[in-house]
């Protein structure tokens, strides 16, 4: 039976500036405070140790992975905590050295409880464990999690654990592309139509309606802060944001007063071939540059590749169809996370298990099969385009500078979205019949490429740029 991933599993809203690093660690967090309160041993926790292993030692700092746990702990939603809070908190428990847990009690806890490891445990790159003690420092409970990539969080002994059987019936199960495209031809229906209804077997229609419209929301919300806002990044690099300059010399001097007005302003700007290319860029370091300040944005299918969708989708709505609408959002979302579902069935979306391929790679494949089919492609074109994208991104390593989500990590998404773009433009004039390289194949590709590169390029900081230039040198 395939394995079915919801199209808002792959698309989480959640704080910045990593999902498997910063969104994971918070929601383990989370799921360490309910096995606690399912034992009822909670009232008995005293003290707290954390120790992060693998890449989420190696660049949690950069990644605010220790963030991430106190606001976890301390009983804080990703999804819908005040982004002005995160401040507030942290430094409260900084000055006061004590924690309040689970908004419940308050316990003495101070940074050093967080203990980075430098070493790897068997399961996966990124795991941590949660060890609570008692007022006698017996250690009570000790939970070990994973964070495997896109905000996904597991326990290895449940992964292993006899699977039980679902009474669920997805009208179309999918685990790899072809099932996808016999579907399409077989029902005559799109990729989208096909993810619609086997989301209904979860949601209704209205549900799913409103979800795919809280994610768009969330996503130009995000775009609109990031080019209206200036400075310098946090993290010791001194990253200037782009985003601002670029929107303002774009923008002119054009009036708008919200979101709304500001995509009429936007359509009604110059759209030379430059113009276009500045535009989805700009779109794209919007995004990212939010997201490497703990800002909310959406993972899609990671925070480090946050950018590459919403700037894709901003296109469309903006430059290629003035016409289109939120059905025109929904479907692009539909196809987007369907395609992401695949690669993380047959591969990985994890930067610490595949590299930055798993990450831009994947959300440069998911926009180019949304976008192709709302240019009126047809379910194998979308097909294709995906194919296109992931092609020219195997093996993109991840070697961010001092771990930071800035360099090159910013940047990428904005070459993942026009990758994305020139990906669709590309399988809109090929026949699907003559195209030589299926999908999966490229996905079988990818992880193979995946398991070969060399551990030092997947977000461990210890290879490329991040040597090579590292911080001493910014």
């Amino acid at each position: 039976m395939s394995q079915f991933i919801s199209v808002f599993d792959m698309l989480k809203i959640g704080v910045g500036p990593s999902s498997s690093h910063t969104l994971g660690p918070w929601r383990a967090a989370q799921e360490w405070i309910q096995i606690l309160k399912e034992k009822s041993i909670f009232d008995h926790i005293a003290a707290i140790q954390v120790d992060l292993y693998g890449s989420l030692s190696l660049t949690g700092k950069g990644h605010a992975t220790d963030l991430a746990i106190l606001l976890g702990l301390s009983g804080t939603d990703p999804e819908f905590i005040p982004i002005d809070n995160i401040d507030i908190i942290i430094d409260k428990i900084k000055k006061t050295e004590l924690l309040f847990f689970n908004n419940e009690k308050e316990i003495s806890f101070t940074l050093d409880k967080i203990v980075f490891n430098r070493d790897f445990l068997p399961f996966h790159s990124n795991g941590l464990i949660f060890r609570g003690l008692d007022k006698n420092n017996n250690e009570i409970s000790t939970e070990t999690y994973y964070s495997i990539g896109g905000g996904f969080v597991v326990q290895e002994e449940a992964i292993k654990a006899p699977q039980e059987s679902t009474e669920l019936n997805f009208p179309f199960p999918v685990e790899k592309a072809v099932d996808l495209e016999m579907y399409c031809k077989k029902h005559e229906k799109l990729i989208s139509e096909i993810v619609f209804e086997n989301e209904n077997i979860l949601k209704t229609s209205e549900e799913i309606n409103n979800r795919l419209d809280s994610i768009w929301d969330t996503m130009l919300e995000c775009m609109y802060i990031g080019c209206h806002t200036e400075g310098i990044l946090p993290g010791g690099l001194n990253v200037k944001r782009r985003a601002f300059k670029t929107h303002e010399k774009l923008i002119k001097d054009t009036p708008y007063s919200n979101i709304n007005e500001w995509i009429s302003a936007i359509r009604n700007t110059e759209v030379k071939f430059r113009e276009i290319l500045k535009w989805v860029s700009c779109f794209a370091l919007a995004v990212n540059e939010v997201n490497a300040s703990l800002g909310r944005v959406v993972t899609a299918p990671t925070n480090g590749s946050a950018g590459v969708i919403p700037a894709v989708l901003m296109y469309y709505m903006v430059i290629e169809n003035h016409e289109a609408t939120i059905e025109h959002v929904r479907k692009f979302l539909l196809v987007a996370g369907e395609i992401g579902s695949i690669f993380k069935k047959n591969a990985t979306i994890s930067a610490a298990m595949g590299g930055c391929q798993a990450e831009i790679g994947v959300s440069s494949s998911m926009a180019a099969a949304a976008l192709t089919e709302l240019l009126g492609g047809t379910p194998s074109q979308c097909l294709v385009a995906s194919e296109i994208a992931m092609e020219h991104h195997l093996g993109l390593t991840c070697d961010p500078i001092g771990g930071l989500v800035q360099i090159p990590c910013i940047e990428r998404n904005a070459m993942g979205a026009i990758k994305a773009i020139n990906a669709a433009e590309l399988a809109l004039e090929t026949d699907p019949e003559e195209s030589i390289v299926p999908l999966d194949k490229v996905i079988e590709t990818m992880w193979k490429t995946a398991n070969d590169m060399s551990r030092n390029y997947k977000e461990t900081s210890e290879g490329g740029l991040a040597v090579t230039v590292g911080l001493a040198d910014c």
